[in-house]
């Protein structure tokens, strides 16, 4: 299947880098000429422009920093697109838009599936990361060989946006549990406790989370690096946000991490790691929060494998209506 993969950031270029590795006839695109350059070498094609991709191949991948973003790439690639083609959409993004560009793809007799991702880019980088897939269930049959690719466990999750409405919440609870992790780890370490115990106790008990194993880690070393950077999280839970606000969800703890994200702005800026928040705490207490040990760079060291589809109790890999 030929294949156009537009955005190579921290997560787009990793999972364009497992098809790659993968052997899926693959060409690219951004902005960013050096990244072009980086798969040409390794045996990618440049593809010139999303017009010229969604022209040459039959799918066309896109991961991108924004909604804007999206919708900027698409108005070049629509020109393209026509019965065969299929747009993949893997950014985060607001479902209202995906569903508008949705339609947009499929006047044109093209098809259109999102699926963003979940699981850091530690996980992209080995395709062990997992996938929401939204959209038409001939749709996502079609795009499953690549999807089992890019990804470890594939959810088909229903109709166009619901993928996306889902990969926000996700998000918010990973960013949920960050700022309560800031708060438990600075408060054991007022109170004299040991931060490498305190790991362990946290990881072994019920206040556990995929966030506690991976990003305390990196708060722990201080290398606070974990390739996500505080405008996204503002994104992302804006998107939750709004969501909330669109069904009349009185929400309470949504609106308090947004300001706690603002200030992390405001201090490191706009586009600081978004494990830095600790550093707010640190301040206000005098506080180091560190522990010898820890790494200072997040690797997976599950083996490769082929990925495969999740199924709901009662279904058989059809999301239910």
């Amino acid at each position: 299947m030929k294949t156009g993969f537009i955005g190579l950031g921290n997560v787009g270029g990793k999972l364009a880098g497992s098809l790659l590795r993968n052997g899926i006839d693959l060409s690219v695109h951004d902005l960013d000429a050096g990244l072009v350059d980086a798969f040409t070498q390794r045996g990618g094609r440049d593809g010139g422009s999303p017009a010229a991709l969604m022209r040459d191949c039959e799918v066309v991948i896109t991961c991108l920093p924004s909604p804007a973003a999206s919708a900027a790439v698409m108005e070049q690639m629509l020109p393209e697109m026509g019965p065969g083609k299929i747009w993949i959409e893997m950014s985060t993004t607001d479902a209202e838009e995906i569903i508008r560009l949705g339609a947009a793809v499929a006047e044109t007799g093209g098809m259109a599936v999102e699926c963003p991702v979940s699981g850091g880019c530690h996980r992209a980088d080995t395709a062990n990361i997992s996938i929401f897939a939204g959209g038409p269930r001939p749709a996502v049959e079609a795009v499953l060989p690549l999807l089992k690719r890019m990804g470890r466990r594939i959810l088909h999750t229903g109709d166009l946006g619901t993928a996306s409405k889902l990969k926000v919440m996700t998000n918010y609870l990973a960013n949920v549990h960050l700022v309560a992790l800031c708060e438990a780890l600075t408060t054991m370490k007022a109170a004299g406790l040991d931060m490498a115990t305190t790991y362990e106790a946290i990881r072994i008990s019920s206040g556990t989370s995929f966030v506690h194993e991976t990003e305390s880690q990196l708060i722990l070393s201080g290398s606070r690096d974990v390739n996500f950077t505080m405008d996204l999280i503002q994104k992302d839970i804006g998107l939750f946000q709004k969501l909330a606000d669109t069904h009349g969800v009185p929400l309470e703890i949504s609106p308090l991490v947004i300001d706690i994200m603002s200030d992390g702005q405001r201090r490191f800026g706009e586009r600081a790691q978004s494990d830095r928040i600790i550093e707010r705490l640190e301040a206000a207490t005098g506080l180091s929060v560190l522990a010898d040990g820890f790494p200072t760079v997040l690797v997976d060291d599950e083996p490769e494998e082929e990925g495969y589809e999740v199924t709901r109790p009662g279904t058989t890999g059809i999301a239910a209506q």
